[in-house]
């Protein structure tokens, strides 16, 4: 017995557009692959081997993200060297002229404009801030860590305090011009010297704290990512500047004042050692930071490469499929134009 299949305008139509939904989702992903050059989905592609993959890409995000916060580091630290270089080399400068005024007449009015503009441009680079921190206030940040010396500040109440209760008159008064130089070597020894010292430094001058920023730089390496304005050479000079800014040296004996003189000599030579020993500190974690995210970037090259072996796909192949695709998607669409202009009633 014989059968009769029976073809109809529904079943080729259907067909067709069965056709024509598939090709579409194939075109969809040989297209993604032909522009992106890897697998459109890599999982389904990889199978067992994607563990692999994700270990890889998760390494080379890792090294990626690293780069990125060594810049920053980097940034933060170039900002610091130049604050530390500038303030040596007007420290050295301050030097000479201190000298030079050691022994002059009017050496008080000739050092005074200029310890006072140091002294301002000591709390202003120290206060100095990078992409929203302050890179002088240790691990508080988002805190000015220096504060102005100024009438009302409590740095400047308190240096007053101590000189009137150390002289029983203010630094304004006629009565300085009395003061001998015993009392003034007493006053700075063992009164004023502890004003630049902890814990009077940390209450009337600085809110930075001593501990300093970290900052991973490599998978084995961290580093400490700045530094405190309580380091002691910022802490002489701001001494330093302070006596012959604010203790009426101009109206001083000329002996009471080269005491004051001698003094600050021995505290800027101190914090000029200081900061290039700091400077030298601060340069070579800076080399380290470039070592390491030269390595990094090998690194990610080197991670890569190896993804790409396992996510790359042949390109030309790819566009063979989508020039191929396209083609058997315009010939279903035509065809399915075709059938649906068939109808029996043409045939009546």
């Amino acid at each position: 017995m014989m059968s009769a299949n029976y073809i109809s305008t529904l079943m080729l139509s259907s067909a067709l557009r069965s056709s024509i939904t598939n090709n579409q989702a194939a075109l969809s992903k040989a297209s993604k692959e032909a522009t992106t050059g890897r697998f459109a989905d890599v999982g389904l592609e990889l199978g067992t081997g994607t563990g692999r993959d994700v270990s890889l890409r998760s390494e080379f995000n890792f090294a990626d993200q690293l780069v990125d916060t060594n810049e920053l580091v980097a940034g933060r630290l170039d900002v610091t060297q130049n604050r530390i270089t500038q303030l040596g080399k007007t420290a050295s400068e301050f030097l000479k002229n201190l000298i030079a005024a050691r022994d002059a007449d009017s050496g008080a009015k000739i050092i005074l404009p200029s310890a006072s503009a140091n002294l301002q441009d000591l709390i202003g680079a120290l206060n100095v801030s990078y992409n929203g921190a302050y890179l002088f206030g240790g691990i508080d940040t988002q805190t000015v860590p220096v504060t102005n010396y100024a009438a009302g500040s409590a740095s400047k109440n308190q240096v007053d305090a101590d000189f009137l209760a150390s002289f029983g008159f203010p630094q304004s008064s006629a009565s300085v011009s009395t003061i001998t130089p015993a009392q003034m070597q007493n006053f700075l020894d063992n009164t004023l010297d502890t004003e630049f010292a902890s814990p009077a430094w940390n209450a009337n001058w600085s809110s930075a704290t001593d501990q300093t920023l970290s900052s991973r730089i490599s998978t084995t390496e961290v580093v400490d990512s700045s530094v405190s304005a309580n380091q002691p050479g910022f802490r002489k000079l701001a001494e330093a500047y302070t006596m012959l800014t604010d203790l009426g040296n101009t109206s001083l004996s000329k002996d009471t004042f080269q005491v004051v003189v001698d003094k600050a000599i021995s505290l800027v030579g101190g914090a000029i050692n200081d900061l290039a020993v700091l400077g030298g500190t601060v340069g070579s974690i800076q080399q380290r930071v470039t070592g390491a995210t030269e390595k990094l970037k090998i690194q990610k090259d080197i991670l890569n490469d190896q993804i790409v072996k396992l996510e790359a796909v042949d390109p030309t192949e790819a566009s063979v499929r989508v020039n191929t695709l396209q083609t058997q998607i315009q010939t279903a669409l035509a065809l399915t134009s075709q059938l649906q202009k068939i109808s029996l009633i043409n045939y009546l």
